[in-house]
């Protein structure tokens, strides 16, 4: 806080000021800021810029209480604004901070309204502080305040509950806030008077002294997150746990440690001092970080207690619990030590519980402000190695006097030091480095990521070589030079190794970086891994794979071609596979040296000597095994019958393979890798490991059990017994003797050969071998997918998945839930505690389960309800009684029960033959029918004895029971009573039960009713019902006769008004009327899902539930960055283009829930809450929120995951806690329990929610309605905390000596305030810019250092969370527990479920391939695969084992793209284990609009591309076992490799076909073999289409459907969507993944955007979006299929069908699957509007700063961006030549060109191409550069024109040239041109110098515009015939249909919102 008196320190500035008052308003007044008086609003109050400093929390807080005292005393509230002005005014004089002007400008706005606000009245300055000092004591009069401290001083207020203890709190914060506010401003006008006019001044000395006593308490409110260990004054209860206090007392300060001198401690410190504050004041940690981490210490101590029981010691936690927090803390430090080889600091703690307390607190501070530096964990590793060691140090060498001395980091006592010393300097280098990315666009090689960075403490020359402090002169923290764009280029490795490799290799030995350490130091660059962009890294990382397969073919395809005879020549040709397998082992090798390339001179000696050593072994051994092997055959071939190089071959591969295999078994089988680490230190062992696979700290111990690698070993040998089963017989042996034909046969080419034909026709006999090829390389994806579903299946049945599956197994099984709950979900501490209960109570066990199974299901019933999911009257009958009264009938939901008791009656009646037995077995045999009718009966009784107890039917009401009952004992009901006309009494007490329950009557006018209604029943029952004999005996009943005569029978009725008499009333009415079929609750399909799977999850298995108190805690993490909070006002009613608004569309999509809400609503009709949305006034949260949480909002996630703290509340209620000894008993809310408070504390403890809102400060500043909407929910939700980075402007004095200004950079928690403000928690500030990576982790990682517990979930803000899933999270978190694996989990999967599937069918394709992916697909991979990782949130992470190593995900800039997956590669490669659970979801919002789709598959595929070229997956794809592997690349990145093989096989296939038929050969091959209807193609064929379409994608789909929908449902549901063409959806996403993978490998990039659903999108945005990644690919494959048609011999009839359909369905798929998945994309007015901007946008010319939106050639540039580098534009060239082979292979087929095989002519078909370009040329020069010539030009072009025409007639006519010819040859100029376009694309800094760059520009508007038409034409003609339009509508949207849904409003606009 600035000195009070400073803004006052020269009283003549002050008077100078008073003077020029009026003055400065009238300036101000000019310029005010508009924001707050267009608002029309005073105060300011979270409005105070945050460049003012420190200070703008209290000129914050002046505002607020000038506001609030406004309406009391106007005057003070003025005075206050002025001083909070002058305050701002002396911080920034200039106001040259951001925001500062329009603050000032606006308060002097404010403070001019308040000085009018009594007109007339004048201000007299002089007296204000009369004015201050009489409006306090009236304000203490006010508000009691004498009166309130006089309570508190004497505890009178001990019994409060929890909301008045609350409100209490805060009204005595708000009374320390005006008094503290009000003394400083008295003090600074009291300091600014003179002594004389001071003596004048009235001012009381008590009232002085109140004020100051009041102000001082502001210290006992300090805002706090969870525990307020510096806030006495706040009654929380969460202090009055034993575990929390004596966590608290743990960290107290002890005699051992070195005393705190004077002034070390700030005064008014509102607790004891502790450790925290000692390591504080030695290494000058921040104090928010101090602050922040003491919290986080305590509560770990306090719930590792929990876990334990109640501590031992008052004042101490367990040593148990302190050693489970620092050993989980510490393990990877202790790790870190042991792979260095180095003695861990830690050693010397062990056994001292208070100093393993110490150095857990210093790591914890350590991490707490790390920045950037926790994506580092060694690197805080060696920070805490060294900081630990000056720790013992200054310990040890504590001065005489006993004080505490400060490190070497912070010996002047600073604040930041940390920071500054440690954090900042490494930051800054880190820093450099990222800025050389070039924001991701520079090469990877070329800069140092984080990944970089940590590993270079893997070596244990960081200890040598950094020092400590850090050493600034060393390699390793010397920045890099700014490299211009060209050399960036020069790390790529295909371009330059070969220039640079040797002189790097020289500089490096004359340096010393291999032989010896250098006394000089040169910068440090890349250590282990260089992430080069290549295709290369598929096989450098999966070798292994590529290896096995080509020698597995190899072997086939010899066996094949060897007549299948296993004799010795063919075991000796089978021989050449170690050939073959040796020199791919060495291709590995050099793959190892290139790779490693940009890093020579960083990386470690040993590194590069096995690099080396390797490729020495495997080239020597390769070319030895070679040379052998020619011997051999030579040998074999001399016909001597002589063995001895065969024998000598044997030897040398055996004995190498033995020795592999060996290895292999050591490495690779667990039992044997387990024993062999145990072994690491024999010399022999640790060569063999390190020959074998480089050492890394991460990757050691990935090995799993026997019996698990058992199981995923047998899962692959099935797979590849498939695979290569189908691949044999359907593949390879097909084609051997067409092979052997095609070799032998002396074929003739049409056209010049060059290769084949004398080569044995090679390039024929590869057409026909490389699709199969192809086919046989990728098709292990296929028999994956089939073989891993049907696993998958199996897993989820025996899980017991879907048993719960339809409404009415739901309610068949009802009765069944309690038992299941009470042994799930109810904890044994529940069970002990209401054991009592039930003896006392009479019940059995199925009552006792009902009754603690009631309450939950009653809350879950009451989330629908809220959630606007079932109506009122649904959860009447949803609603299950407590079933807490004596006896033991079960009373059930009554939907169970509907017309139950009526069937009964009918029973009865139909039964005369029965007895009484066999009828009530009858009944019986319907469970639910006999709970009715006994429940109804016993209702009655109490319903009609408690109406009668004052009356004199009393007697008669109790004689008929009597009589009933006495009936039912004897088994005579039948005897006695006319059962037959029991109807007719039922009908009486059903108009009985509808008076009382009538609640539009009052009571006076329903009493009479009610009397006729008793009377009427009395005849009913007296004369239907009973027997003659029983109504003579009970009409004796002398006081019933005596009323009835004299008319006093049942006027004196005792109405119901206790809560049980009207309970009762209310369900026997409800009992007796309700018809509907149980199987319409609830009506709403997702109410349905719901409870199904959460009634279905209680049958499965799940580890018990531990009582919420020794339960894990947890986090909620979620980042969110500018995304929707809520929809507001604005946005509700805002109309797109049709005229449709958000909530309209809400409206029709979900009818059902809209009516639910305008019944919540009560007040209002729909149409009025419509009518309210244009009244300002009116905020219309209800609405908002209503629409917010039908979308992917904020608030909807956070709404779900604040469900988790609701559920431990009420799970602390039913089972017990300390507070109430026996749980279960809930008060008509959660608040009004017994024990609530101490539940609420608990559940504190236990959960935490944090948003990370990164420009949350921002977005404040600017007043934006995000930052509104956000402190609304911190409002709404008191646990939910929100976490920002704020930017803080700042002033400093440059080198110069000029004003510099810079910003900081501050981390920042906050909370709401009751007040509807944000509290700022704490602040720690930033070493500078935190996004220096990709911007989610590096947002996450900003904030998780607020996050709590064991464990956190990460949720993104597209997800949602339900009540009754919350309920089992205490499960799910004791599987961190779990040993049922080698490791205990690291990382908990959680099931998804995609909420946004219900209305579209691309929705519904979309949210069914993801639900089967989150359900059966990781199902699969966590068991038996063992390969599951984190595919991003809802997973839980063991949070202390991932803040420890790194964090959540990983952040370095392009390369984590995907950032979430990585920390799945993460913890599994630092020993983690991660599993999947399936009985508890979480849900989750997809896009759903196919342009949205596609860009979500292109992250997710360019992701993919990243993760190729990442050393996380290579070190996996090394270190896994064979098997494991396997798993690991078909389950990731071999998915996309497959996926762009299955496109290439189509292009090799069409190709191949058009090689063969252009060059004659599949003519002459038609009468020497059947080679057209090969099986061999057409298995190949067939299995890339199924591929192609999606057929395999769709099989874990299949068997979800079976599994959780049944068989029926299953194929019904398979047939719906190939109906609605879900295969052209599939094929259209096979060429979206393709396209970006195979862009991300070789050039890098990635986009991606979200929108709306139900949304017609333009032509041009489709063409934008899908013309290169779709559209010229599927043109390409037309070409080839069109040429193959024109030139192929087996071209007609069903061959060709068979042949090229598949392909031509990925041609048209690609082509018009954005058209036919457009909503109203064949609407005849639609397709006009997309004509006229598809050419305006194709013409427009464009101009500077022109988005592609706007204009082709803007979009043009962006398109070519990516081809950057030298090898991408190689590589565009080598692709673009394809494009040539038309032109070459048409020329020789045209009939002008006879039979000649002469290179000329192709020649002269490049002569008449060039002259087509110079006609066209001529045909369409402008007229503006020849405007002088027009007349003549226009009469040349016609003569030109003629000429021609009659030249081609001529020509025509008297040569061989045909029309066809003519047209041939147009058409195969069509892909040359593009191919020439493509080329001087690649080539462009040469074309541009050329001066030729704008021909190619023209060249390719005019193919676009080409292409454009051909797509554009058939969707226009299509579009002429209406019912087109009305058949895609019903096709895209048949779910809404299905479901009654008014899509086609939507989809006609029209603004039909007018109407309504």
């Amino acid at each position: 806080m600035m000195r009070r008196g400073s803004v006052y320190d020269s009283p003549r500035r002050q008077q100078r000021a008073i003077d020029n008052w009026g003055h400065l308003v009238r300036r101000a007044l000019l310029s005010a800021d508009s924001r707050f008086t267009a608002e029309g609003r005073d105060d300011l109050g979270g409005f105070v810029p945050t460049s003012l400093g420190q200070e703008a929390g209290s000129i914050n807080l002046i505002l607020q209480v000038a506001d609030e005292i406004q309406s009391q005393n106007p005057h003070v509230a003025r005075i206050l604004c002025e001083y909070a002005y002058l305050m701002a005014q002396q911080l920034d004089p200039q106001s040259e901070g951001r925001g500062v002007l329009q603050f000032k400008t606006g308060l002097m706005s404010v403070i001019r309204q308040k000085q009018s606000k009594r007109e007339g009245e004048r201000i007299d300055r002089s007296n204000d502080i009369i004015q201050i000092q009489n409006f306090y004591e009236e304000y203490r009069r006010f508000h009691k305040i004498d009166e309130l401290e006089r309570m508190e001083q004497q505890g009178g207020f001990g019994r409060e509950d929890a909301e008045q203890a609350k409100r209490r709190m805060q009204k005595m914060k708000k009374i320390s806030q005006v008094s503290k506010v009000l003394n400083d401003v008295l003090n600074s006008l009291i300091e600014n008077t003179t002594e004389e006019e001071r003596a004048k001044l009235p001012i009381s000395k008590e009232t002085k002294e109140k004020m100051e006593s009041a102000a001082k308490k502001t210290a006992e409110f300090k805002p706090f997150n969870i525990l307020p260990l510096e806030s006495p004054g706040v009654p929380d209860t969460i202090v009055l746990i034993e575990e929390v206090r004596a966590a608290a007392l743990t960290l107290g300060y002890s005699h051992e440690l070195p005393r705190l001198p004077e002034g070390a401690v700030k005064a008014g410190l509102q607790r004891d001092i502790d450790i925290f504050d000692l390591l504080e004041y030695i290494f000058g940690f921040q104090i928010g970080n101090v602050n922040n981490q003491r919290e986080q210490l305590i509560l770990l101590l306090a719930n590792s207690q929990a876990a334990l029981g109640p501590p031992s010691r008052a004042n101490q936690v367990d040593e148990g619990a302190i050693r489970r927090c620092y050993d989980r803390l510490l393990d990877n430090y202790i790790k870190w030590c042991h792979y260095l080889r180095i003695r861990a600091v830690t050693e010397r703690a062990t056994g001292d519980p208070r100093m393993m307390v110490l150095l857990t607190a210093t790591y914890l501070l350590i991490w707490g402000e790390a920045a950037n530096l926790r994506f580092l964990p060694e690197c805080l590793c060696y920070i805490f190695h060294h900081m630990v060691k000056e720790l013992y140090q200054l310990l040890e060498n504590t001065n005489p006097s006993g004080v505490a001395e400060r490190s070497l980091l912070n010996p002047a006592g600073s604040g930041t030091a940390y920071l500054d010393k440690v954090v900042t300097p490494l930051y800054q280098v880190i820093a450099a480095e990222a800025k050389n990315s070039q924001d991701g666009k520079a090469s990877h090689a070329a800069w140092r990521n984080y990944d970089d960075f940590n590993e270079y403490f893997w070596s244990p020359r960081c200890l040598d070589s950094l020092s400590w402090p850090w050493r600034p002169d060393a390699g390793f923290m010397m920045k890099p030079k700014k490299k211009a764009s060209f050399l960036l280029d020069a790390l790529d490795l295909s371009t330059f190794f070969v220039k640079n490799f040797l002189s790097e290799i020289g500089s490096m030995l004359q340096e010393g970086f291999i032989l010896q350490r250098t006394k000089g130091e040169k910068k440090v660059g890349k250590m282990t891994f260089v992430e080069h962009r290549t295709g290369f890294h598929v096989y450098h990382s999966f070798h292994r794979l590529w290896i096995f397969f080509t020698v597995m073919l190899q072997a086939l395809m010899i066996f094949a071609f060897s007549d299948q005879k296993l004799n010795d020549r063919t075991f000796k040709k089978m021989l050449s596979v170690g050939v073959t397998f040796v020199m791919m082992k060495f291709f590995q090798s050099l793959l190892d040296l290139f790779f490693i390339y940009g890093a020579y001179t960083s990386t470690q000696g040993w590194t590069f000597s096995r690099i080396f050593s390797r490729l020495a072994w495997f080239g020597g051994l390769g070319g030895a095994i070679t040379w052998l092997y020619v011997k051999m055959m030579q040998e074999d071939n001399s016909g001597t019958g002589a063995t001895t190089w065969y024998h000598l071959f044997l030897i040398v591969l055996g004995s190498y393979l033995g020795a592999q295999l060996l290895i292999t078994l050591i490495m690779r089988i667990p039992f044997l890798r387990r024993r062999a680490e145990a072994c690491g230190d024999w010399a022999i062992i640790r060569f063999i490991m390190w020959i074998h696979q480089d050492r890394y700290f991460v990757g050691r111990g990935l090995y799993e059990r026997t019996r698990d690698y058992l199981a995923y070993t047998l899962f692959w040998i099935v797979v590849l017994a498939s695979k290569f089963a189908f691949s044999y017989f359907f593949q390879i042996k097909a084609l051997v003797e067409p092979t052997r034909i095609i070799e032998s046969t002396r074929l003739d080419y049409k056209w010049h050969d060059i290769v084949s034909q004398d080569n044995h026709n090679a390039l024929t006999i590869a057409a026909l071998w490389a699709p199969v090829i192809l086919i046989y390389y990728l098709d292990t994806q296929v028999w994956y997918t089939i073989i891993s579903s049907f696993v998958g299946g199996l897993e989820g049945a025996s899980a017991r998945l879907g048993e719960i599956r339809t409404v009415s197994m739901f309610q068949k099984r009802f009765s069944s839930f309690p038992d299941a709950f009470s042994k799930n979900l109810f904890s044994k501490s529940g069970e002990k505690n209401q054991g009592s209960l039930a003896t006392q109570l009479n019940w059995n066990l199925q009552k006792l389960n009902a009754f603690r199974f009631a309450p939950m299901w009653n809350e879950v019933v009451n989330s629908l309800r809220e959630e606007d999911y079932i109506s009122n009257s649904e959860k009447d009958l949803l609603l299950m009684p407590r079933n807490q009264w004596p006896g033991s009938l079960v009373q059930w939901p009554l939907f169970l029960l509907a017309n139950k008791v009526y069937l009964g009656v009918e029973m009865a009646q139909d039964s005369r033959s029965l007895n009484q037995q066999q009828l009530w077995e009858k009944v019986s045999k319907d469970e639910y029918m006999a709970f009715a009718v006994d429940e109804a009966y016993k209702l009655l009784e109490e319903v009609l004895l408690s109406l009668v107890k004052h009356d004199a039917g009393h007697i008669w009401v109790k004689g008929v029971f009597n009589d009933v009952n006495a009936g039912i004992q004897e088994s005579a009901l039948q005897g006695h009573f006319y059962l037959k006309r029991v109807d007719s009494v039922l009908t009486k007490v059903t108009a009985l039960t509808g008076i009382l329950t009538n609640k539009k009557l009052g009571m006076e006018k329903l009493k009479p009713q009610a009397v006729i209604a008793m009377q009427n029943l009395y005849d009913a029952v007296m004369n239907d019902f009973f027997t003659v004999e029983l109504k003579e005996r009970i009409e004796e009943f002398r006081a019933l006769k005596e009323a009835r005569m004299t008319g006093r029978l049942f006027v004196n009725l005792d109405w119901p008004i206790l809560d049980r008499e009207m309970e009762n009333v209310k369900r026997l009415h409800l009992l007796l009327t309700i018809t509907k079929s149980a199987a319409e609750i609830p009506k709403n399909l997702e109410a349905r899902r719901r409870l199904q799977f959460f009634t279905n999850s209680l049958f499965m298995d799940m580890p018990p539930p531990p009582e919420v108190q020794k339960s894990l805690s947890f986090s909620v993490f979620t980042p969110y960055y500018a995304e929707d909070v809520l929809y507001d006002k604005k946005k509700l009613k805002e109309e797109n283009e049709d005229g449709i608004t958000i909530l309209f569309y809400l409206q029709k999509i979900f009818p059902d829930e809209w009516k639910n809400f305008v019944e919540r609503q009560g007040q209002y009709t729909s149409n009025e809450i419509e009518r309210q949305l244009n009244n300002e006034k009116n905020d219309m949260m209800d609405l908002r929120l209503w629409a917010s949480y039908r979308g992917q909002t904020l608030a909807r996630t956070v709404r779900g995951m604040m469900y988790y703290k609701k559920a431990l509340i009420l799970q602390s209620l039913l089972e017990g806690n300390p507070d109430v000894e026996e749980g279960g008993f809930l008060g008509a809310t959660l608040e009004e329990s017994p024990g609530y408070r101490m539940a609420r504390a608990i559940a504190e403890t236990k959960f935490t929610y944090v948003v990370t809102c990164q420009i949350y400060g921002q977005q404040k500043q600017k007043g934006e309605q995000q930052a509104k909407d956000i402190l609304y929910l911190m409002k709404k939700y008191e646990s939910l905390r929100v976490a920002y980075v704020d930017i803080v402007d700042q002033k400093c004095e440059g080198p110069d000596g000029k004003i510099v200004h810079t910003q900081e950079f501050y981390s920042k928690l906050i909370k709401g305030d009751p007040d509807g403000m944000d509290q700022e928690v704490y602040s720690i500030k930033l070493p500078g810019q935190f996004r220096l990576g990709e911007g989610k982790p590096e947002n996450q990682n900003h904030a998780i250092i607020f996050t709590r517990g064991d464990a956190c979930q990460t949720i993104d803000m597209n997800q949602d969370n339900y009540f009754e899933e919350a309920y089992k999270m205490r499960n799910l978190l004791d599987e961190f527990n779990s040993t049922s694996c080698l490791r205990r989990p690291t990382i908990l999967g959680v099931r998804e479920h995609v909420f946004t599937g219900s209305v579209s069918s691309l929705a519904w394709f979309m949210s069914q391939q993801e639900t089967s992916f989150v359900t059966l697909g990781q199902r699969v991979l966590a068991r038996p695969l063992k390969v599951r990782m984190h595919y991003g949130h809802p997973d839980v992470f063991d949070r202390i084992f991932h803040i420890t190593r790194g964090g959540i995900s990983k952040a370095s800039r392009t390369i984590n793209i995907s950032e979430d997956i990585f920390a799945g590669f993460n913890s599994t490669l630092r020993q983690g284990n991660i599993t999947h659970h399936e009985y508890i979801q979480v849900g989750k919002g997809r896009d759903v609009g196919l342009n949205q789709i596609a860009m979500f598959e292109a992250k997710v595929s360019s992701g993919n591309g990243e993760q190729i070229l990442s050393r996380d997956v290579f070190r996996l794809g090394q270190l896994f076992d064979f098997f494991r592997m396997l798993s690991f690349f078909y389950t990731s990145v071999g998915y996309y490799v497959t996926t762009l093989m299955t496109t290439l096989v189509v292009y090799v296939f069409l190709y191949g076909k058009v090689y063969l038929a252009l060059s004659g050969m599949d003519q002459q091959l038609q009468d020497v073999a059947d080679l057209t209807g090969n099986r061999a193609l057409a298995s190949a064929i067939n299995t890339q289409f199924l591929l192609q379409i999606g057929i395999f994608t769709a099989i874990p789909m299949i068997v979800n459907f079976i599994l959780e929908q049944g068989v029926l449902k299953a194929i019904i549901s398979f047939l719906t969507m190939q109906l609605q063409l879900a295969s052209v959806f599939f094929t259209f996403s096979l060429g979206t993944r393709t396209h970006y993978f195979g862009r991300t490998v070789l050039h890098g990039g990635a986009k991606a955007s979200r929108g709306f659903v139900v949304q017609h999108i333009k032509f041009a945005d489709n063409y934008r979006l899908y013309s290169r990644s779709h559209f010229i690919k599927a043109l390409e494959i037309s070409m080839l299929l069109i040429t193959y048609l024109a030139y192929g011999q087996d071209n007609s009839g069903v061959a060709y069908i068979l042949l090229s359909f598949s392909s031509w369905f990925m041609a048209l798929s690609w082509l018009f699957a954005p058209y036919i998945f457009n909503p109203s994309g064949f609407e005849w007015q639609k397709i006009v509007e997309d004509f006229d901007d598809w050419t305006n946008w194709l013409f427009y010319k464009g101009g500077v700063g022109l988005k592609d939106t706007e204009s082709w050639e803007a979009w043009w540039e962006g398109e070519q961006a990516h081809i950057k580098t030298l090898r991408g534009r190689i590589w565009e060239i080598i692709l673009s030549l394809r494009f040539f082979f038309f032109q070459y292979g048409v020329v020789y087929s045209l009939q002008v060109s006879g039979r000649s095989e002469s290179l000329a002519v192709y020649g002269y078909s490049w002569i008449a191409f060039f002259g087509l370009i110079l006609l066209f040329q001529v045909f369409t020069i402008t007229t503006r550069t020849s405007v002088k010539f027009q007349l003549f030009l226009r009469l040349f072009q016609g003569v030109l024109f003629l000429i021609l025409l009659a030249a081609i007639v001529v020509t025509i006519v008297f040569t061989d040239l045909s029309v066809g010819d003519c047209f041939a040859t147009l058409l195969v100029f069509i892909p040359t041109g593009w191919g020439i376009l493509s080329i001087c694309q690649a080539i462009r800094p040469i074309v541009e110098k050329l001066r030729l760059w704008d021909a190619v520009r023209t060249g390719f508007r005019l193919y676009d515009a080409m292409m454009g038409a051909i797509i554009f034409t058939p969707i226009a003609i299509i579009s002429w015939f209406p019912f087109v339009s009305t058949f895609q509508t019903r096709l895209l949207y048949n779910q809404a249909f299905s479901r009654g849904l008014e899509i086609s409003i939507i989809l006609a606009g029209n603004r039909p919102n007018a109407n309504t």
